[in-house]
């Protein structure tokens, strides 16, 4: 039995991107690892089968906010049991607790966690094309506490994300040595760098000729090529693609300065801590 790390973001932040470039790394893989195989190599905090054993039969769906605190704490020990090791499990779960009280992250079965950050102008961008929604919908989501995603589909269970603000303090507003923290944008701009860090947070000295290769089999425009000839079971049916442009200060093109104000004056401090804040804003 091994302990859960955390990959941790908020939605649309680089949280994919991460889980392809471990699952390359760790497995040694000589081709890209398809994106639809992703789900092999790391757990879904929200997949609702780790819930079924609890439930009693009960359907899924109208499980209520109790029962699932109540089953939590014993779904994130059952995470633990899927390895010998320490065990990754993606989550948008803000940390913090549920409406009853329950943490969405039991921290007896933690070992550590990776949180990636994005800049909240271009996160609202890739969620109106991931979502179907307008900039300005994005806008309000970027800002409501009571935010959530999953559930009500059977294979989900809702987990609650709140404010990009809050999510980013929540996860890294103290300092902890079992956290890393990595921007997205240092993903794309220095990206031996960053992901070699990830390799030394998890204590991992993989040889250059490996680490580049997991670089490269994980870059957006390799995940973009893969998805494009398999397809990508995580792709919402709003989303023409899931990997769509990877690129950074897209707001530039795409907001207007009504918008950026809005985003800037909602997160201003998480946004500072970060350096997201624009030049005249």
């Amino acid at each position: 039995m091994g302990g859960i790390i955390w990959l941790a973001s908020y939605p649309k932040s680089g949280n994919t991107w991460m889980r392809a470039f471990l699952h390359n790394l760790l497995t040694n893989a000589k081709k890209p690892v398809e994106p639809n195989d992703l789900d092999k190599f790391t757990i879904g905090n929200k997949a609702a089968g780790w819930y079924a054993p609890y439930a009693g039969g009960k359907p899924l769906p109208e499980l209520t906010p109790a029962e699932l605190g109540k089953y939590r704490p014993f779904v994130h020990r059952d995470f633990t049991l899927a390895s010998q090791d320490s065990v990754f499990v993606k989550t948008h779960a803000y940390l913090g607790e549920d409406e009853c009280g329950v943490p969405l992250i039991t921290m007896q079965y933690t070992a550590g966690a990776i949180y990636i950050v994005r800049n909240p102008l271009d996160v609202c961008l890739s969620m109106t094309h991931h979502f179907g929604c307008s900039v300005d919908e994005a806008i309000e989501f970027l800002g409501f506490i009571r935010n959530s995603m999953g559930g009500g589909d059977g294979e989900s269970v809702p987990e609650p994300v709140s404010t990009w603000s809050l999510h980013v303090k929540s996860w890294t507003g103290e300092p902890n040595p079992r956290l890393l923290t990595v921007r997205y944008e240092d993903m794309l701009d220095k990206p031996f760098v960053a992901f070699d860090n990830v390799c030394r947070f998890l204590g991992l000295k993989p040889p250059r000729d490996r680490l580049e290769r997991a670089i490269k089999f994980s870059s957006f425009e390799m995940l973009r090529k893969l998805e494009e000839q398999k397809g990508f079971k995580e792709r919402s049916e709003s989303a023409e693609r899931f990997f769509r442009e990877g690129r950074k200060d897209q707001w530039r093109e795409k907001l207007n300065d009504a918008q950026v104000r809005r985003i800037v004056d909602a997160h201003r401090e998480q946004m500072r801590r970060f350096g997201y804040i624009p030049d005249g804003y």
